[in-house]
């Protein structure tokens, strides 16, 4: 592909450009997605070297894997999911001790018990807040109420029980009531 006709270039050349190894291609393919895939990973990571890792791991499948991209769908769908999978791999791999932090018997996690903070926050507010919830918490979040996976899907993905996925997703919410309300009054 030509120097100025990179600048152009179609999710399709630059596909076929990846699949003959042209490192041209990769680059823009890179740079085209890789902002929006870091927002991505930054969701599901605890610090910004840990996305930077999600990330970078997940352009290399996609290089790797470029020739089981069908034509005609959507690329940036495509490489959302390897940046997901890559996630949720890291994750896996990583087992770390209290991945999955068990709930207290006396915590409230009820409905009626959580009370909804205003719309006063700023969305680096909510975003800080969900950084900061433990790691098992924050995934299943994310997986349920970002990408909008089912607690059985979740379960399989992690290799854990349905239910485990349903009270951390309940304790992240009553977690990040509790701390968005702190920020509001504070």
């Amino acid at each position: 592909m030509k120097k100025y006709d990179q600048i152009n270039a179609t999710d399709r050349e630059l596909v076929e450009g990846c699949l003959r190894n042209d490192r041209g291609s990769q680059e823009l393919l890179y740079r085209k997605y890789a902002k929006r895939m870091l927002r991505l990973s930054r969701s599901y990571a605890k610090t910004t070297d840990e996305a930077q890792d999600i990330l970078q791991e997940s352009f290399l499948k996609v290089f790797h894997n470029i020739e089981t991209y069908t034509e005609g769908s959507s690329l940036e769908s495509w490489i959302r999911r390897i940046v997901n999978n890559t996630a949720i791999d890291h994750y896996r791999k990583s087992k770390r001790q209290g991945f999955f932090q068990p709930l207290e018997e006396d915590s409230t996690l009820h409905e009626e018990a959580v009370m909804e903070p205003s719309l006063r926050l700023e969305t680096e507010d909510v975003f800080r807040a969900v950084n900061e919830l433990p790691n098992g918490a924050r995934m299943v979040f994310h997986l349920y109420a970002v990408q909008g996976y089912s607690h059985k899907e979740i379960a399989q993905q992690l290799n854990v029980s349905e239910s485990t996925s349903k009270s951390q997703y309940q304790r992240a919410r009553s977690l990040l009531v509790e701390r968005l309300n702190e920020r509001e009054a504070g």
